[in-house]
């Protein structure tokens, strides 16, 4: 549904921080700007949207920082707007500072606010941004190709010394309600085993009688990839470890894979997607997400997007147990 032609884009980032949102930051700013739009950016996402951290941009505040990791705008979480008083507020917050169109990168949760503001008069625009790529209506996610890129390199430096010293190891990686950043790395890293939230019912006594068939194979390393969601990793490899008489080390790859220069992917589909997002809001739209599907830029209507459930792939999961073999 179209609303009142918008003079004014906020821009806020929310949630985790990913890899390339500085690129859609920039863009929307640089776009808005070129069609005579004012751009205020909003520091903390609605954290500090609700506390009125709101500054104006202008084309030189996002130049050289394309191949910026994070987020220049920072970002947090925000209980308070989950409430329909919080939401309210931010509402009335953006009339304050005339801000009546908003841009929201983010995952999942920074959308049902996006959902709820536009709901409430202000016209919104969701830009996917999370490195978990569990984003129903697209297929790629601002940060995702950065940290799984992160995540791999890292993955193989373990692998030179596991095999050195013929241990397992367990690389713990992050996605604690989505594994996509575990599969992609079990398939890129070749790894034996590969633990997912949405395979919780894995069987260790399994993987222990495969670890000790693969030694007996004179097989030097074994790596486990596992999703955060799964954890336990320290006391897995010590379970491991005891069962199986080699050496097993965890390695939790923590907050590395959200930082870091974004890939020249990110960079590029973060752009494009910022870019889409303000012109979306100069044309009067609103409760909109940006998607990518099919090889194409879309966009999607905010409770649709919502409503989706995003599974992971059942024949990539095949694909990497039978080439672990």
């Amino acid at each position: 549904m179209a609303k009142k032609k918008v003079r004014t884009i906020g821009v806020l980032t929310s949630g985790g921080d990913a890899p390339g949102m500085n690129a859609a930051i920039r863009a929307v700013v640089r776009t808005a700007l070129g069609q005579g739009i004012r751009v205020r950016g909003i520091r903390r996402g609605y954290q500090g949207l609700l506390d009125e951290e709101i500054i104006d941009l202008s084309a030189r505040d996002v130049s050289d920082t394309i191949q910026r990791g994070g987020t220049i705008l920072q970002t947090a979480r925000c209980e308070e707007m989950r409430t329909p008083e919080g939401q309210q507020k931010a509402a009335a917050i953006c009339k304050k500072y005339g801000i009546d169109g908003l841009v929201v990168i983010g995952g999942d949760g920074s959308f049902a606010g996006a959902q709820k503001l536009s709901n409430l008069g202000v016209n919104t625009v969701g830009v996917p941004g999370t490195i978990d790529l569990d984003i129903a209506c697209t297929d790629y996610t601002i940060g995702f190709d950065t940290a799984v890129n992160t995540a791999m390199e890292a993955i193989d430096k373990v692998r030179d010394t596991s095999t050195s010293h013929q241990r397992c190891s367990v690389i713990e990686v992050m996605g604690r309600d989505a594994g996509y950043i575990a599969l992609w790395c079990g398939i890129a890293n070749g790894a034996e085993k590969i633990l997912m939230p949405e395979e919780h019912n894995y069987d260790e006594e399994k993987i222990i009688a495969d670890i000790l068939e693969s030694k007996e194979r004179g097989k030097k390393n074994y790596i486990i990839i596992n999703a955060e969601g799964v954890g336990d990793s320290i006391n897995m490899a010590q379970r491991i470890e005891e069962a199986t008489g080699t050496e097993t080390r965890a390695t939790i790859l923590g907050h590395m894979q959200r930082g870091g220069s974004p890939s020249c992917k990110d960079r590029v589909y973060a752009s494009i997607m910022g870019s889409l997002a303000a012109k979306l809001l100069i044309e009067g739209k609103t409760n909109r997400v940006i998607g990518y599907q099919h090889g194409e830029y879309q966009d999607f209507d905010i409770n649709e997007a919502l409503s989706l459930k995003k599974e992971i792939p059942e024949y990539q999961y095949e694909i990497a147990q039978e080439l672990a073999i």
